[in-house]
């Protein structure tokens, strides 16, 4: 090995939704993050941004392969999937020998023919460089850690924040975590432990004392002990169709298997116990905007969950518009749907100009009809805004041309693309005002407390159709097979999974 190590840089980041949502095609990653060579380099923010820094800071090389993020959505399209990974590899290729991989990489994606992104991915890696190549991989919480990736990877680490604060933080645990195995300084062994508990986000902070925080909090607890390298506790993105899918904790130890294995099936059965709390309250859209009616001032937020483009849904829901068009509001109500179509006819109609438009469910017909609306075009605009934080912080998003139509009391944000929700943004962008509203839609089920929690009246979680439900009891999964929670509310004889490379 050289004085300065080289250590090879890439992946493919998002999460994939098989439930619904519209596919994922190569034109997404483009609006959102698509880099190579020096423009990887060039990157401050995110896992990639903190591994480099850490590289820097040891004067190890870094090489850069290719980078793609975008918003999540349906799976991503076998053409795409086969460019953005055939580039990859053919940049890795050319750049061996190398003396170590970071992979950036979400842990929740899934292409048309390849059920397991990551898995696929990492074990392609893993051919190419070999056995004694160590590989790094950074993962959200919300991964589906398969036997793939625990076999291709010496080490996966988790985000350790919901709302997703600490990309930056995590890519520079991953990096030194890699440099330390390169020098020979460790001897990472992992074990993943996880029980069939498939449920939503809303109940998943680590920061407002929901249940998944106390797995979080115990997990990391662990890092403070001689001999434990990292620990990471996983809530399993619940709108996957994959076998074997479940939550729990995985835990990587210096050169004790059996140990990591103990911790983690300790950190699992906690989970277990926890599973009836991670599940919400939840109300209609109807009852929601009747019991908003009935309190004092504002914002009330309608959490319209069922339609998170954050989870891969389209952003075209009109479910809860619908409730609201049907009551006689005491102020303004804000409301996201993404309609191509009505945005294009918002631009071209002008400012000012009454319009009348078939509003919502063309991009994923499956969850609902479209309402039928007549409202004057308040504002137009090209849909670029800046995420303020999280895991794209610093770079732009891109919702297309967007529209601001008022219908009666009710400013409907019409945009073009779906795009993640991190604060209040996309609303900021087109000059709406969500403090000043009595209702404020947010199809997101955890970032709308940080965008609107320090002034809220209240909230209401909404059980509305649609591929990113609260609640997984009526979900008809095909390759997810029983038992799993909370369909199954009790399972005889249950023991946890576990994945390590002995399993």
């Amino acid at each position: 090995m050289s004085n300065a190590p080289r250590i090879a840089l890439g992946g493919i980041l998002t999460e994939c939704n098989q439930l619904g949502g519209p596919p994922i095609d190569l034109d997404w990653f483009v609006r959102y993050d698509l880099r190579r060579d020096g423009e990887i380099l060039a990157m401050e923010g995110g896992a990639v941004g903190g591994m480099l820094e850490v590289l820097r800071e040891a004067g190890a090389q870094a090489v850069p392969l290719l980078y793609a993020s975008t918003c999540p959505g349906g799976y991503l399209t076998a053409a795409c999937y086969d460019q953005l990974k055939g580039e990859l590899l053919q940049r890795l290729s050319a750049a061996l020998p190398v003396d170590g991989v970071l992979l950036p990489l979400h842990g929740s994606a899934v292409a048309e023919q390849t059920g397991d992104l990551e898995g696929d991915l990492i074990s392609a890696v893993r051919q190419l460089v070999g056995p004694a190549v160590p590989i790094v991989v950074t993962l959200d919480l919300h991964a589906h850690v398969t036997a793939a990736m625990v076999r291709g990877a010496d080490a996966l680490v988790a985000w350790e924040t919901y709302p997703h604060r600490d990309a930056l933080s995590t890519g520079q645990r991953g990096a030194r975590l890699l440099l330390e195995i390169v020098a020979g300084r460790c001897r990472p062994t992992m074990a993943m432990a996880k029980v069939p508990v498939v449920t939503s986000g809303v109940r998943g902070s680590t920061e407002w004392g929901d249940p998944f925080g106390q797995i979080m909090a115990a997990t990391k607890a662990l890092e403070g002990r001689e001999g434990i390298l990292s620990t990471s506790a996983f809530m399993v993105h619940p709108y996957l169709d994959q076998p074997g899918m479940g939550s729990g904790a995985l835990v990587i130890t210096d050169g004790d298997l059996p140990r990591a294995k103990a911790l983690a099936l300790d950190l699992a059965r906690q989970y277990w116990d926890l599973r009836f709390e991670l599940e919400p309250q939840t109300y209609t859209p109807e009852q929601a905007v009747a019991e908003g009616l009935r309190l004092e001032g504002g914002p009330v937020i309608l959490v319209e969950t069922g339609d998170c483009c954050g989870g891969g849904a389209a952003g075209d829901s009109v479910a809860t518009l619908k409730a609201l068009l049907g009551v006689e509001l005491p102020g303004p109500a804000l409301v996201p749907v993404v309609d191509p179509q009505a945005a294009a006819l918002c631009h071209k109609a002008g400012v000012g100009a009454q319009v009348e438009v078939e509003l919502g469910h063309h991009l994923d017909p499956r969850w609902g009809t479209p309402v039928r609306v007549q409202g004057r075009v308040l504002r137009l605009g090209d849909g670029r805004f800046r995420y303020l934080g999280g895991i794209w912080g610093g770079t732009e998003g891109n919702m297309g041309p967007a529209a601001v139509l008022e219908v009666g009391q009710i400013e409907v944000l019409v945009a073009t693309h779906p795009t993640y929700d991190w604060m209040d943004e996309q609303f900021v962008a087109l000059g709406m005002v969500p403090k000043a509203a009595k209702f404020v839609v947010a199809k997101n089920p955890m970032n709308y407390r940080q965008a609107y929690g320090a002034f809220a009246r209240e909230a209401f979680v909404l059980d509305t159709p649609g591929p990113t439900p609260p609640t997984v009891r009526q979900v008809q999964y095909k390759r997810l097979a029983r038992p799993y929670f909370p369909v199954d509310e009790q399972i005889a004889g249950l023991e946890p999974v576990m994945l390590s490379k002995e399993d």
